[in-house]
């Protein structure tokens, strides 16, 4: 995407996001993207054409991602309009940007089910897990814009290689992937305003267990 000096900090990508926080916006320090630039570009099945409807939302999605998973405090979040933000996940409760920084995206996002318990999970137990499942990379693409602002209909795909355990399931090496939709509502700016995410959560995870529920 091309940018200019009246280009809004969210829109310059997640590169440019980083290096205008503060130190101390950080949970525990700068958080390191060498993997999305080194591996991603390899494993991504489509290649979006630079300044594409496609190519801003994806961007705006890493910046979100970035902030919500490493900026401890909603109203340092460039992306959203943190007193307003909210997202929910298959039609369920709504969760606010406080609750995400309380609880972590991958505990509201996922929730309690046969292969992951969200609800003994806290934040940084939760980025753990899949940190260690994935130790080269857990990625995300935008496959296809749906709709146009404001209200952004989109589908992706987010996958990682399986070379760490999982809840005591041994890894097996190979991609694991999911795919979804989601519908934005965004300012005139760009900005998040609300956030609804359509998926099959179980269909991912059971691929890590072989399957098998997770006892206890």
């Amino acid at each position: 995407m091309t940018t200019t000096p009246e280009t809004p900090l969210w829109l310059q990508g997640r590169e440019a996001v980083l290096a205008a926080a503060a130190p101390e916006d950080w949970r525990e320090g700068t958080p390191d993207y060498h993997y999305s630039h080194e591996i991603m570009p390899k494993q991504r099945s489509r290649r979006l054409e630079p300044g594409s409807l496609e190519a801003v939302v994806e961007s705006i999605v890493q910046v979100f991602e970035m902030e919500v998973s490493h900026k401890k405090d909603p109203a340092t979040w460039v992306s959203v309009v943190s007193d307003h933000f909210r997202t929910n996940v298959n039609g369920g409760p709504w969760a606010s940007s406080a609750d995400i920084a309380e609880r972590g995206s991958y505990n509201i996002l996922i929730g309690d089910g046969p292969f992951y318990p969200a609800s003994t999970e806290s934040f940084e137990s939760s980025h753990k897990v899949f940190l260690k499942t994935f130790p080269m990379g857990f990625f995300w693409e935008m496959l296809e814009v749906l709709s146009p602002p404001p209200v952004v209909a989109f589908k992706w795909r987010h996958w990682g290689t399986f070379e760490g355990e999982y809840k005591g399931f041994a890894p097996n090496g190979e991609v694991i992937e999911m795919f979804g939709l989601s519908v934005a509502k965004v300012t005139d700016d760009l900005r998040l305003l609300e956030v609804e995410h359509y998926y099959d959560p179980n269909s991912f995870l059971g691929k890590l267990t072989g399957g098998c529920p997770l006892s206890g």
